[in-house]
This record gives C-alpha cells, sequence and structure tokens, in this order.
C-alpha cells in the first residue's frame, strides 16, 4: 500500500490541466479551459477543466473528478496504478509495504504486461547499437533509409536478433515470466519449445498517448515472400491496434501547435517526415482507419491531411473509409504523390523545404478531389455517372455544417455538371433517412434506461434458478404484459416511459437468463414471439392455448393469489391495487430475482475455493476469488437498490 503522506504529496503535485493536457488539447475559456470529451464522441466541445477547483467536468457524457480520476478513467488504471503514474510524473517516491503471496498472485495483469514491453523495446534497442548482427544488419537498413541517430532514439527503434529464442531467453533470465512474454506477443510458447515472434526484425515499438510502449511492429530483411514483410503485437489488453495511431505520442505537440495532423500509411512514413521536418504525421500502420483513431487525431486537430502515393487503385479503397473523418466534423484534405512516390520515397529524393512546399502546394478539399477523381472514371458512361452521383451525395450528407455542405454541393454541381436541386434533394432524402434511424436508436435507449436500474448478472453465472420468482414473472408478463409504465431512471433522474413486456424480456435477454422451469420458458418464448410480431399480448391467448400444460399453468398463475407483491404496504395496510405499482413491483421481483441468483452462485463459489485451496490449486484460486469479488460488487449494488446493504 501507498502511505498517506505520500499520496497526499501526489495529489498537491498533480496539478489537472498538466495532467489533462497530456491526453486532450485544452483551449483557454476564461477561467477555465475546454476541450473534446475523451471519454465520448463529441464534436462541440463539453469537456471543461477547472485549475482553480482541481477538476475536470464533461457535460456531455457526465464524467467528472481530479487527477488522479481523469488517469484511472483515460488509461484504464486502478487508484494504486493511477497514483504511481503520477509519482513518476512529478518524481515522488514511493514506499510501499511487501505484498502477500497472494496479492501478487492477483496483481495487475496489466502492469506486468507494460513491465514487459518496455523492457522488450530497451533489449531492441540495444541489440542494434550495440550486437555486431544488430549493428551489420538492423542499423546498416535504418542508415540506408537515412535515419539518424536522433529518429532511431525518439522512436526507440530496435532489432530482434536471428536464431529461435534470443530475446525469451534473455528476458527469462532476467526473471520475466513467461506467461506475460506470451500475452504480449513478444513470445510463442509451444509444448516443447518457445521462441521469438520478432526474430531477425527492425523493430518499431508503439506508443500509447502517455508514452508507454504497448506493443511492437516487426519488419523482415528477407526477400522470402513466405515470410510476412510487417508483422504486429497481437491484440491484448494493453494493446489494440484499431484505438492506436503510430507516431501520435511523438507528434501530439506539433499537432496543437501546427493545427494540423498529416496522416500516412506506415511507420517509414511517418520516420522520413520527421526527418524533413513535418513532425505533426501519425500512421495507420496499415489498417483501415477506424472511428477510434479518428476520436485521437480530433482531441488535438480540426484539420487533416491525408498523404496518398500515386497508387489511384489503392486510393479509391482509402476513400471509402474517410467519410468518417467528415462524419466527425473534421477538416480533411488530400495529397496526391507522383507516380511511384510515396510520402517516404519523395521526402527522401527532395530536401525539407521542397517537401513542405510540395504538400503545401498541392493539398486540395477532400469533396474536390474525390468528385474530381471519379468524374474521369465515369466520363459518359451514365450508370458509373449515377453511381458517382450517389457517392458524392453520401459524403455530403455526414457534414453537419449546412453552410460548408451548401459550399461543396456547389463545386460538386459545377464538377459533375448536374443540377444543385437534384444534389440538395437528394443530400434531404439521406438526412431523413438518418433521423429515422436515430428516432429508432433512441426509443431502443429508452428501454435500455429503465432496465440498467438493476445492475445485470456475472455472463459467467450459469445453471442457478429460483422458481417462485419465475412464476411471479410469467404471472406480471401475462396480466400486465401491455401495460406501459413509467420508470425513474436512477442514474439520469429522467422518467422513462416502458410497455410491461419489453420490460420483463430486455431484463431477461441482456443478462442471457433463461427460465429453468420448462412450461415457465415455453410461456416466455411464446410471448417474445408476439411481440416480436407487434402483438397484443392476451392473457386468454395462454390461459385457452391448445397446449393442456401450457394453459393450465397460465390460469392457474393469473388467478392464484399473488404473494410476491404482497410486500407493498403502507402503514401497516396493503396495498390491493398492484396494477398501480407496477413499476416498484416490476423492479422489486427483478431485484429479488437476481440478487438470489448471485447469492447462490457466491455460495457455490466459495464451496469451489475450499476444494481449491485443500488441493492447492493456486491458479483455481486466483479464478474463483476474482469471480467472488465480482459477485460481492453485484450484490452489494443490488442490496443498496433494497435500501440495504448486506456484507
Amino acid at each position: 500500500m501507498i502511505d498517506p503522506l505520500t499520496i497526499s504529496k501526489i495529489f498537491d503535485a498533480a496539478e489537472i490541466v498538466d495532467v489533462v493536457n497530456i491526453f486532450v488539447n485544452l483551449k483557454r475559456r476564461g477561467s477555465n479551459f475546454l476541450g473534446l470529451c475523451p471519454f465520448h464522441n463529441e464534436k462541440t466541445p463539453s469537456f471543461t477543466v477547472s485549475p482553480a477547483k482541481g477538476i475536470f467536468k464533461c457535460f456531455g457524457c457526465g464524467k467528472g473528478g481530479n487527477a488522479v480520476n481523469f488517469v484511472m478513467e483515460h488509461e484504464q488504471l486502478t487508484y494504486p496504478e493511477a497514483l504511481k503514474y503520477l509519482a513518476k510524473k512529478y518524481g515522488i517516491e514511493i514506499d510501499e509495504r511487501e505484498l502477500s503471496d497472494e496479492e501478487k498472485k492477483l496483481g495487475s495483469e496489466k502492469e506486468s504486461m507494460l513491465i514487459v514491453t518496455k523492457f522488450a523495446a530497451e533489449y531492441f534497442a540495444e541489440t542494434l547499437m550495440q550486437s555486431d548482427e544488430g549493428i551489420s544488419v538492423g542499423l546498416s537498413y535504418f542508415r540506408e533509409r537515412g535515419f539518424n541517430k536522433q529518429i532511431i532514439t525518439d522512436f526507440k527503434l530496435g532489432y530482434g536478433l536471428e536464431g529461435k529464442d534470443a530475446f525469451t531467453s534473455n528476458a527469462l533470465k532476467k526473471g520475466y515470466k513467461l506467461n506475460f512474454l506470451e500475452k504480449t506477443g513478444l513470445s510463442i510458447v509451444k509444448e516443447n519449445y518457445n521462441f521469438d515472434r520478432f526474430a531477425g526484425r527492425v523493430m518499431f515499438p508503439i506508443f500509447s498517448l502517455s508514452g508507454q510502449v504497448i506493443g511492437f511492429g516487426g519488419r523482415t530483411l528477407k526477400s522470402d515472400k513466405k515470410i510476412a514483410k510487417y508483422l504486429n503485437s497481437p491484440e491484448s489488453i494493453i494493446y489494440n491496434k484499431s484505438k492506436v495511431l503510430y507516431g501520435l505520442f511523438q507528434a501530439k505537440n506539433e499537432i496543437i501547435k501546427k493545427e494540423k495532423c498529416y496522416l500516412v500509411e506506415g511507420y517509414t512514413d511517418v520516420l522520413s517526415l520527421h526527418m524533413a521536418d513535418i513532425k505533426n504525421v501519425v500512421a495507420s500502420s496499415g489498417t483501415s482507419l477506424t472511428e477510434d483513431q479518428i476520436r485521437l487525431i480530433h482531441r488535438f486537430t480540426n484539420d487533416v491531411t491525408i498523404l496518398y502515393d500515386g497508387d489511384t487503385a489503392g486510393i479509391k479503397a482509402s476513400l471509402r473509409g474517410t467519410d468518417m473523418l467528415l462524419e466527425q466534423g473534421l477538416n480533411v484534405r488530400i495529397l496526391l504523390f507522383p507516380d511511384g512516390e510515396d510520402p517516404d520515397s519523395f521526402s527522401r529524393k527532395h530536401s525539407s523545404s521542397e517537401t513542405i512546399e510540395y504538400i503545401e502546394n498541392n493539398e486540395q478539399d477532400f469533396i474536390s478531389f474525390k468528385a474530381q477523381l471519379l468524374s474521369k472514371e465515369a466520363k459518359n458512361d451514365p450508370i458509373k455517372r449515377s453511381a458517382l452521383i450517389s457517392d458524392m451525395v453520401r459524403s455530403i450528407s455526414v457534414i453537419d455544417d449546412k453552410i460548408k455542405q451548401s459550399v461543396y454541393i456547389q463545386e460538386c454541381s459545377n464538377i459533375m455538371d448536374i443540377n444543385e436541386t437534384v444534389l440538395y434533394s437528394e443530400v434531404g432524402k439521406i438526412t431523413r433517412r438518418k433521423i429515422d434511424d436515430l428516432k429508432r436508436k433512441e426509443s431502443r435507449n429508452i428501454l435500455a434506461g429503465a432496465s440498467q436500474n438493476i445492475p445485470p448478472v456475472p455472463a459467467f453465472v450459469e445453471k442457478v434458478y429460483f422458481e417462485p420468482q419465475e412464476h411471479e414473472i410469467i404471472r406480471l408478463l401475462l396480466l400486465y404484459g401491455n401495460k406501459v409504465v413509467i420508470f425513474v431512471n436512477h442514474e439520469t433522474k429522467e422518467n422513462v416511459e416502458v410497455r410491461v413486456a419489453d420490460y420483463i424480456i430486455d431484463q431477461l435477454r441482456n443478462d442471457e437468463l433463461e427460465m429453468k422451469n420448462v412450461l415457465n420458458q415455453k410461456i416466455f418464448i411464446l410471448a417474445e414471439q408476439i411481440i416480436k410480431s407487434n402483438e397484443t399480448i392476451s392473457a386468454e391467448f395462454f390461459t385457452q392455448h391448445q397446449d393442456p400444460e401450457i394453459s393450465q399453468l397460465s390460469a392457474n398463475l393469473c388467478s392464484q393469489k399473488h404473494y410476491l407483491s404482497q410486500i407493498w404496504k403502507r402503514k401497516g395496510a396493503q396495498v390491493v391495487d398492484e396494477e398501480s405499482k407496477l413499476n416498484e413491483v416490476l423492479e422489486d421481483i427483478f431485484i429479488k430475482y437476481k440478487l438470489n441468483i448471485v447469492k447462490e452462485e457466491k455460495s457455490h463459489l466459495q464451496q469451489m475455493l475450499k476444494d481449491a485451496k485443500s488441493k492447492n490449486e493456486s491458479d483455481q484460486i486466483s479464478v474463483i476469488i476474482a469471480k467472488v469479488c465480482q459477485l460481492n460488487e453485484v450484490i452489494k449494488k443490488i442490496s443498496d437498490l433494497q435500501g440495504r446493504v448486506i456484507m
């Protein structure tokens, strides 16, 4: 544990604007700072940082807190991990007590993996500069590409030695665990042997936004076509390639300064442009551009220029994803290099000033570029021309700014020689369809808002059921399925109108809970089919069903005295009108139903834990303890809804 005095020092040192500005492009607004929220997708800034109060608050998604809370949320760290992160940033020493063996086993897997990737980056960098093979093979390659020592150091470029397990053996000797070498993808583990994933490759470490090494790209220098030219780290809890942009850690300050981001495809494109003194550049590393990557860019600038090589087919394929940039409110420009050239080759053949001048003089607006490119292909072919117009209209329709939209329509009208009225009409049709889709999505969210009041049962809970509550749920479904009730969303405090049948189905399906009583399950599935067909649920349909078992159970449930709802009393008098309290009755039955399920599962796991401890099955013990902790959280949350806490 970190002692309270050290925690106090960390809080005193962690200046909120300084911390948040590492990850978010903040601009002063009076006494506060404003930026795009890093926790949800937004086009208009609603994320505010108050240096006077030492807090952040997003008025869009509601997240807020101090500097430690921000680091926890943004980097997905635990409280102690966030404290360590800030202590390191501000040079504060931490003196922790020794962890118990059990605590070590349950220690942060993520932290362990980051320690391994940090070691690996240092190992590869040292191998590049100090081993004979690294110098003669790896360093020679980088020097041939024109990369100087500063670039090699800034990006921590490295080299993986040839041979089966040079890196893995070294890491094991240094005390790093094979388990984490495998999870980070650095080592591949087989039954009888281990080997290095990146043997014989020059290495490009991939950094998180905060500067931690989270993965690697490795390029082979062999000409064998059977060997993949580039190899990346596999997906893991620390590395998700769709959420990472290569070079962003090194480029973010320059992007803010220049108010522009250049987007390229590969590692060497980034490095060569850095050499040409163009440092506000990032790479998608060969993957299709994702919404998460766009959000990363948008946090630092509104302006993006995409740099393409002269391959027309490749450009057309890439253009399909760039509508997402426009949709997120970014200003998009395109630069096309001469045939046979890419950012890497062009910048190596020209001086820094020539490269910068070429980019500034030849970049053009995305919509204009796309219209001209596709118009050449369509020419006088009416079918291709029609497809082109549809393509352009889709791109223009995603732009929110009506003035900008109007300018693009005029320009496209001129380029494609088509009446502006037609383009406006088509854009309007697409916009109306989007509005309709949004309304349908909002109606689905209303149901989710009502259902989220009661925490879900963890997915690993199976084969636990309570028949009395199942019967009561079916009874409420048959009697009141078509009734509309009002719930108060416990988080937003807003009133939410929901049909009883939708609420019941949503509670069970979202938690993947099934009626274990066969007849209950039959009735539930029948009711679900009726709802999906937009028909009305009728108790008579079930009480008079041709299946005698269904009709008999339905009749019994609909006529018997409802034992569970008898809890509703006010000052000693039973509430007779159940229908007037349906929202409370429904929440209460699902609170009891879920609470009984998770408590029963907890009891089962505790018995398993005793057995595992008696057999000294350490791995199994860790898994069971983690599940019990998760169940305890759910039990506490559900119990709090009842106004009491179960320890």
